[in-house]
């Protein structure tokens, strides 16, 4: 709270375990979209949390421990995000403009975009992190499959994460009719092929 001295802060810490880890977590994940997980230390994660260094290595005794937690922390996040895309979907349907804007209003949160391709970065880097990753990737499927179906969600995720890269370079998103058609052209093609095959490629010829 504003106003309590570093005492007052370091007694209340004593007293809240689980609330010190918390933060731990919380400065971990910053540094990793900051720094990159490359560059994480127990030091830099201790300063930003302002706690002890011997706090860090007690809740988490390893490094790999800390990237871990962290990534685990952003993957909420950008959980959360997608909550935020399903809500809008629930709401409003899904023709082609109202995904659109669900997927412009995620790509619009620098920190979710940045979240994203970290976790993307660091699966490809480190092979027990693909989970994570991949966790997101199949979440944004799902919850898009219950409108359009699997194979047309499938597309448009892979589609969003493209974007989200595209938006992490650019510092900006596509914007909504730019999105809109694309949307609106993977769901036309994708709709065709489903009706022309046998729901693996396959034609019926």
């Amino acid at each position: 709270m504003a106003g309590d001295s570093a005492a007052q802060v370091t007694a209340r810490r004593r007293r809240d375990p689980a609330g010190r880890r918390r933060e731990i977590v919380e400065a971990a994940a910053a540094l990793v979209i900051e720094v990159g997980l490359g560059g994480l230390t127990h030091r830099m994660v201790a300063n930003r949390a302002q706690v002890a260094l011997g706090s860090t290595t007690h809740y988490f005794a390893t490094l790999d421990d800390l990237r871990e937690a962290a990534l685990r922390h952003l993957a909420d996040q950008v959980d959360s995000g997608l909550a935020e895309v399903k809500r809008s979907l629930d709401e409003h349907g899904a023709d082609p403009a109202v995904l659109a804007e669900a997927l412009f209003a995620y790509l619009a949160d620098t920190h979710l975009v940045r979240a994203d391709t970290c976790l993307l970065s660091a699966a490809v880097v480190d092979p027990h992190f693909r989970s994570l990753a991949l966790q997101t990737f199949d979440r944004l499927v799902a919850l898009m499959s219950a409108y359009v179906g699997v194979r047309e969600a499938t597309a448009i995720a892979v589609f969003a994460q493209g974007a989200a890269a595209h938006a992490a370079l650019h510092e900006e998103p596509l914007d909504v009719a730019s999105l809109t058609e694309v949307i609106a052209r993977l769901l036309a093609a994708t709709g065709e092929c489903a009706g022309g095959g046998d729901g693996n490629g396959n034609g019926n010829g």
